[in-house]
């Protein structure tokens, strides 16, 4: 059979293929330390989850308004405006089955044939693959290793060309934790606005940030509106509030261009699903009380992090890698392992899953094939035992 042109170059996600691969490795009685997962560990609230069924028993399993039920655009709204701390107008929020869903309506309404969009490397894996479905072309810039990859104005600078029409940026970012400051914000978002082009900031990891406690990471929303441009930020309920499978995403924009991003979804998904709605409006609607859970959840996150580190810092020092200040992964470099056998990213990590019985992520589903990606969205004890591994095969091999 002959596929279309539309689909000549994608590729599956590579942190889904590895994921996969060690369940099935556990399947067969494996013991597998999954290190691979994008998910937060801990189980959706459990009043969150509540709204769900509720909404369920009381008949709230019908066809909901394409861009999502009033009710919560407004309350996502209303949080956006406590970021911001500015009036957010709920008619630019529309949500979607997920964030993911957020970024393929934002690239199919701003993008096409010729189009170029400034991607930062390293990235995360469906970026350009859903770029290319829109049949415009990713330019990949990258920032100083020994600042955290951060891009700065000087990098975009080198990779514009007329052809530019967009430039995406994630922060915290998966998948090196990196985190931008305010500061920098405004300087990535005033080149972009100086060159028209459409400033795409996905914050889904925003909540999770090691910075001053009970803050978030720094917004673009924190900028006054005459420095964003054309601005389209894109996030969600799901790592925020673990609540991944529920797929419940949003983007706010201009009204205009959040009536496009409706109009495509209304002939792709139509609406999101109707109970998760119910479940991230209870979320968004008692704010106090969600911004409780994301606390207690930040708390493990800190001590875990700071737990892989002096692992990592004692066990295998020989390796050099990227300390998060926000999400929950580290970017672990591990070209020194490169041999006439294992000459990438892949064929390390799968040396180590089928040695060691750890799961991580190649680097080259990310951008740069000299690093793997290590989730720490798991329990101290896996963490642990997990490193130990890593100590004992590589000290081997």
């Amino acid at each position: 059979m002959e596929f279309s042109s539309n689909i000549a170059s994608l590729q599956p996600s590579a942190t889904i293929a590895v994921s996969t691969l060690a369940k099935q490795l556990r399947s067969e009685g494996r013991d597998i330390i999954d290190l691979s997962a994008g998910e937060p560990d801990f189980d959706t609230p459990a009043w969150i989850s509540e709204a769900a069924v509720s909404g369920i028993e009381s008949g709230k399993t019908r066809y909901t308004p394409v861009a999502g039920i009033p009710e919560l655009r407004k309350a996502v709204a209303n949080y956006l405006s406590s970021v911001s701390g500015d009036e957010v107008d709920w008619e630019g929020v529309v949500i979607s089955s997920g964030a993911k869903h957020a970024l393929f309506n934002t690239a199919f309404a701003c993008f096409g044939p010729g189009d170029e969009v400034l991607v930062t490397t390293p990235y995360w894996v469906s970026y350009p693959e859903i770029i290319s479905l829109s049949r415009a072309e990713s330019v990949f810039v990258s920032g100083n290793e020994n600042d955290n990859f951060l891009v700065t104005p000087k990098d975009l600078d080198d990779a514009y060309t007329e052809k530019t029409k967009g430039l995406i940026l994630c922060s915290p970012c998966n998948p090196t934790g990196g985190v931008y400051s305010l500061e920098q914000l405004e300087e990535l978002a005033c080149w972009a606005k100086e060159r028209e082009l459409v400033l795409i900031a996905d914050e889904i990891y925003r909540e999770i940030y090691f910075g001053a406690s009970g803050s978030h990471a720094p917004s673009v929303l924190e900028l006054p509106r005459e420095k964003r441009g054309n601005c389209v930020l894109i996030d969600g309920a799901s790592k925020s509030f673990a609540m991944t499978g529920w797929r419940i995403g949003f983007s706010y924009s201009e009204n205009e261009l959040a009536k496009k991003f409706a109009s495509i979804q209304s002939h792709s998904t139509s609406n999101p699903a109707s109970p998760s709605q119910m479940a991230a409006l209870s979320a968004f609607s008692n704010l106090e009380r969600a911004m409780e859970e994301v606390g207690m959840m930040n708390k493990a996150f800190v001590r875990r992090k700071d737990l892989v580190a002096n692992l990592l810092r004692e066990r295998l020092g020989q390796f050099s890698f990227v300390e998060p200040e926000g999400a929950f992964y580290f970017f672990l470099k591990i070209d020194s392992l490169f041999n006439d056998d294992r000459t990438g990213s892949v064929d390390v990590c799968s040396w180590i899953l089928q040695e060691a019985g750890v799961a991580m992520v190649p680097g080259s589903a990310f951008g740069d094939d000299r690093f793997a990606r290590i989730s720490f969205a798991t329990s101290d004890d896996l963490l642990e035992e997990a490193i130990e591994r890593l100590s004992s095969l590589l000290h081997e091999g």
